[in-house]
């Protein structure tokens, strides 16, 4: 019984991670935490090999990598995480562009409401213009036949 713990204690502290910071990367499981470095205790030609492994084990989420393949998945990551970062940035970009879009929509309208008015005005300034300048010359015609007149009836006494 005193033996079957005692294996029951080596084999729960083979699950346990042995992380050594530094020199090894820190990669992350499927579940989104930081895998830990373990070592393979079975006999066998991979005994002793590092690999990283789920830190929920035994209910592992299948996450599994050999710590010597560990800078390519790095890598890998750090693409993905680059393409992730540029995505949220094109994203933020679109959507500042489509605001600018609509305020420049709303400035168009608000533009083209203000030259109807101006054109409205215009053409009622140039109405009264045209009735102003009507009016000069109707003056100035009366003026002239007047004159005309007293001149006529001048000459004529």
């Amino acid at each position: 019984m005193a033996s079957q713990q005692s294996m029951n204690s080596n084999s729960s502290s083979m699950s346990k991670s042995r992380s050594r910071s530094g020199s090894m990367p820190q990669l992350l499981c499927y579940h989104n935490d930081i895998a830990p470095i373990r070592v393979v205790k079975h006999d066998g030609p991979t005994r002793g090999k590092r690999f990283y492994g789920c830190s929920h084990w035994p209910r592992t989420c299948g996450f599994f990598k050999w710590a010597d393949e560990s800078d390519e998945v790095r890598e890998l990551q750090f693409k993905l995480f680059e393409k992730h970062t540029e995505i949220a940035e094109l994203d933020l970009e679109n959507s500042l562009l489509q605001e600018k879009v609509k305020e420049l929509k709303q400035t168009n309208l608000k533009n083209r409401d203000q030259l109807e008015e101006i054109l409205l005005e215009n053409s009622v300034t140039r109405e009264g213009m045209y009735t102003a300048t009507a009016d000069k010359k109707l003056y100035v015609f009366l003026l002239m036949s007047w004159v005309f007149f007293s001149v006529v009836y001048m000459f004529q006494k």
